[in-house]
């Protein structure tokens, strides 16, 4: 299965988007894709072994709960395919950081 097949599921994206934050237990992950998705444990449960499967998360044991985390290597080969669209927002992303820079040093020169 290709990246993008596993990206391509919004449930499997919520669950990094999750995980993103930092190690969660299966139970975490499972209250709150339950409650978004209104899908069933043992579907979150294929969600996240399909995850695991394709090197986009690890899971550990950590006595009876098993924790998840990210395994960012699995995200390179989507970055590399994105890396020639980066100049489509490149340049808005700098002139937005100007922007802010700006703002806060006219706040704080009214200071």
């Amino acid at each position: 299965m290709h990246a993008f097949d596993v990206l391509g599921d919004p449930v499997r994206r919520r669950l990094l988007e999750l995980l993103s934050t930092g190690e969660l237990s299966s139970g975490e992950l499972t209250t709150v894709v339950r409650e978004e998705f209104g899908i069933s444990q043992p579907a979150v449960s294929q969600h996240l072994r399909v995850l695991r499967e394709h090197g986009f998360a690890t899971v550990r044991a950590d006595g009876t709960r098993r924790m998840y985390s990210v395994d960012a290597d699995a995200l390179r080969p989507v970055d590399d395919w994105l890396d020639p669209f980066r100049r489509f927002w490149a340049p808005r992303l700098a002139a937005l950081e100007t922007e802010i820079a700006r703002g806060k040093r006219q706040r704080r020169e009214q200071e």
